[in-house]
């Protein structure tokens, strides 16, 4: 009898080690997900200063969508270049700025950024603004955009 319940609860002891095993590799990867993105997140509008085009493809993951209000969804290293010469050429976005309110997820494959942003055209002039949601997925050349859905807080 006494061997029982020392087994129960040395596996019980086992059982919740590996609990705050898992816990902690989640909370390493949650972390490391946040810094990522923030790194991530800082150059990005560096591709509309410079007119670099490779700058703003290199956030996104090979097989990203980019969710824009009423467009279809634009996919692929294509569609993502497509996107920034509209948003240069066509809309003179010459800057902006990411403000994350919050990080979801168990930062092992996927996490949600969710946030503001804010766009500047040459003048330094705040031309648009809103809120976003960014799944990002970890990838063998690090934490990428994988769906970037936005919107404007401005009224057609």
């Amino acid at each position: 009898m006494h061997n029982k319940l020392f087994i129960s609860v040395v596996v019980l002891a086992m059982l919740l080690s590996c609990k705050d095993q898992k816990k902690e590799i989640q909370n390493i990867g949650l972390e490391e997900a946040k810094k990522a993105i923030a790194e991530s997140n800082a150059i990005y509008f560096e591709s509309f200063v410079k007119n670099d085009s490779s700058i703003f493809i290199n956030r996104y993951a090979k097989d990203a969508c980019i969710m824009a209000p009423n467009a279809v969804r634009m996919c692929g290293p294509e569609a993502a270049a497509k996107f920034f010469r509209a948003a240069y050429d066509s809309y003179g976005m010459r800057n902006g700025k990411f403000i994350t309110t919050a990080v979801y997820g168990d930062g092992i494959e996927y996490v949600t950024e969710e946030g503001l942003w804010q766009s500047f055209n040459a003048k330094g002039e705040l031309f648009d603004d809103g809120k976003f949601l960014v799944l990002w997925k970890k990838t063998p050349e690090g934490w990428k955009m994988f769906r970037d859905s936005f919107s404007s807080n401005r009224k057609l």
